[in-house]
């Protein structure tokens, strides 16, 4: 006798990706509009101590003098008449922001100096200079 086989249609199983993907893409737009971007300077210098040293919120040009007096930015050395340029280049990339300049406790004020009129001469008013407070 000749058995039937019953053969059962399985459903078949249908995972709507859509929402997934959306989701991903909304989380990824809010990490890049909320992110900040700093530009490192690319060289560690020891900045002096003051009594009077405080945060400085929203900087994100970060320009460093070493104690031979090489400048900075970016994660590269660059000459001090081309700090204007440089700077006023990152300066329209983020028109609201404002410079630290990490000058070494050992650098020439003169080339502090310099640098400071630099970017003055490249639009940006907020200027500071960083300092570590004392412990």
């Amino acid at each position: 006798m000749r058995t039937r086989r019953h053969d059962v249609d399985e459903a078949e199983v249908y995972i709507d990706m859509t929402p997934m993907l959306d989701f991903v893409l909304n989380m990824l737009i809010f990490f890049i509009v909320t992110t900040t971007f700093v530009k490192a300077t690319g060289v560690t210098v020891n900045v002096p101590n003051a009594q009077t040293a405080s945060s400085e919120q929203g900087a994100n040009i970060f320009v460093a003098i070493t104690d031979k007096g090489e400048v900075w930015i970016d994660k590269r050395e660059v000459d001090v008449h081309s700090v204007r340029a440089i700077i006023a280049r990152m300066h329209a990339e983020n028109p609201e922001g404002a410079a630290i300049i990490q000058s070494d406790s050992n650098a020439n004020t003169g080339t502090l100096v310099k640098v400071m009129d630099q970017i003055r001469l490249a639009g940006i008013e907020k200027i500071a200079v960083a300092a570590n407070a004392p412990n």
